[in-house]
């Protein structure tokens, strides 16, 4: 095992955490279609406590274009709750209630309203690549600190620093694929 071993390691943790992040924020952007994800950054004040949607109410996609939201507590205030919930989301989804469940129905998205949600895609992916910019930068200053501390020789650090390198460019194809993949979804008609 190489002595700059922890440093990738640690590194790996930190991005994994940076493409969680990354695919758990493109998950709640919406497409024209119907998808569960949409809401699972929703938080509703459940019993004085904020709890995510998917933890109080079973979410199902009955059609192409439209979540039901049934609580699993069926009392109407958990409903209204979770309406409001919705409400002050940035989804721009207005719920349908009929007391007992909640129907979302996706609109069309038009063309105009497709390019805005790709360029945010590109924002929230560029923010992302701007995360392991830093992290490699990060991880780059301890192997120069472990050289100088004489834990690693001269080659070892070079090979660290290419390690990182490696590791830093199959995160970014990961996330580019992730941009291509949310991109398509959101221009298909």
């Amino acid at each position: 095992m190489e002595p700059y071993a922890t440093i990738l390691n640690e590194l790996k943790q930190r991005t994994d955490k940076t493409q969680k992040h990354l695919k758990d924020r493109l998950g709640g952007i919406r497409t024209g279609r119907a998808s569960p994800t949409l809401v699972d950054t929703i938080r509703v004040e459940y019993y004085g406590t904020m709890t995510p949607l998917a933890q109080i109410a079973h979410i199902s996609v009955p059609e192409p274009r439209q979540l039901m939201i049934k609580p699993f507590d069926g009392s109407p205030q958990v409903v209204k709750d979770i309406e409001r919930a919705i409400q002050k989301s940035d989804l721009g989804l207005n719920p349908q209630s009929d007391g007992k469940l909640l129907r979302l129905i996706m609109p069309p998205l038009s063309g105009e309203q497709r390019q805005k949600l790709v360029h945010k895609v590109k924002d929230l992916c560029e923010q992302d690549r701007v995360a392991l910019r830093n992290e490699r930068r990060d991880a780059n200053k301890v192997a120069d600190q472990m050289k100088k501390d004489g834990k690693l020789t001269e080659d070892q650090c070079k090979k660290a620093h290419e390690a990182i390198d490696k590791e830093l460019k199959q995160v970014e194809q990961r996330i580019d694929e992730m941009l291509k993949q949310k991109s398509k979804e959101i221009l298909e008609e």
